[in-house]
């Protein structure tokens, strides 16, 4: 995404991914540890939102979490079904872009009238219902988005929740913050070969594979909103599964940090047999094209996101697609009225 192209730089979600590396580079890590000290002392911790405000910044934190074994009770729905569980010994972080979002006002609501306080927000905006609904919340930096897809608001949504388990254990993430944003540009300016935009332009139907820490699925998300294509995510090795039984040839399948010891029989089956194309987004070389990715402790997660927004946008600029306008879909997906 060449910021001096004006194929790139018309459109409001192209601008808004860039400022993405300023939003790294400026983040307070320090912020969140009166939060983080309140989910060490209450040991367990649920993480609710809708859409893209929880799928990464809840899942990458869940996965940061158990990778290093903290001693802390992780969990992560939707809000609707989250208002099906007792929460009550639970410290609740609720993130809306909007503040308005439906069903995370109603669960913080009704935690509230039950006595609950500890309920966290996180939002872009102040003055909203999720800030009236509970006991903390938290205003992203980040500014307006104008673009229908959330994308910079995304990541500092997961830089806050990054932020909680930095204020846990010992963490290099402020230090590099600065080197991290400039990576981030890097990956999001980097052009891609034509012919494989070309290929991911043709396909009916977008694969994304990959660990289950949000990235992939948020991927998978994002390319209904950019490229108006069909899409599914195939968690961890869900691909090798059966699943190929209803792919076709022209489809594509994006890889994100796959499993080196599975990309012989994903070449196989998926590439072989199913006829996909299919490409890899990486730190290290894999058999299949490969964008390759700087790596930097807690950051890597954060930068397979962007290559992918990259590709995504390059392909729905290949498909003539204004990218900040989808026929159907809206901002605030269901807003709170009442």
């Amino acid at each position: 995404m060449n910021p001096n192209n004006e194929k790139y730089n018309r459109f409001a979600l192209v601008r808004e991914m860039l400022q993405t590396a300023d939003v790294i580079s400026h983040f307070d890590f320090g912020q969140t540890k009166a939060a983080a000290d309140r989910i060490k002392s209450q040991g367990r911790v649920f993480l609710t939102g809708e859409g893209s405000s929880r799928i990464f910044p809840a899942k990458s934190f869940i996965y940061g979490v158990m990778k290093r074994g903290l001693p802390i009770a992780v969990g992560t729905e939707g809000s609707f079904q989250a208002s099906e569980y007792d929460l009550a010994d639970w410290v609740v972080v609720g993130a809306s872009n909007s503040g308005q979002t439906k069903e995370i006002v109603g669960l913080m609501k009704r935690l509230g009238e039950n006595g609950h306080r500890n309920r966290i927000g996180v939002t872009a905006n102040v003055n909203t219902k999720l800030e009236e609904m509970t006991d903390q919340c938290y205003i992203l930096s980040c500014g307006k988005e104008e673009a229908v897809a959330a994308t910079k608001s995304v990541v500092e949504q997961a830089l806050l929740t990054r932020s909680l388990l930095c204020n846990m254990i010992d963490c290099d993430c402020p230090k590099q913050a600065e080197q991290a944003g400039q990576f981030a540009r890097e990956i999001m300016e980097a052009e891609y070969d034509p012919e494989l935009i070309k290929k991911l332009a043709n396909a009916p139907m977008l694969y994304f594979a990959g660990r289950n820490n949000g990235v992939a699925e948020e991927l998978t998300l994002k390319t209904n909103e950019i490229t108006r294509k069909k899409s599914d995510y195939l968690e961890g090795t869900y691909l090798l599964h059966g699943v190929e039984e209803v792919m076709n040839a022209g489809e594509a399948c994006v890889l994100i940090d796959p499993f080196p010891s599975e990309c012989q029989k994903i070449k196989e089956l998926i590439e072989g047999r199913a006829g996909l194309t299919v490409i890899a987004i990486a730190s290290e070389d894999t058999i299949f094209p490969t964008i390759k990715l700087p790596t930097l402790k807690g950051y890597d997660m954060f930068f397979q996101l962007m290559a992918g927004w990259n590709l995504l946008v390059q392909t729905g600029v290949a498909l003539g697609i204004d990218l900040d306008k989808p026929t159907r879909a809206r901002k605030i997906g269901n807003e709170f009225v009442g």
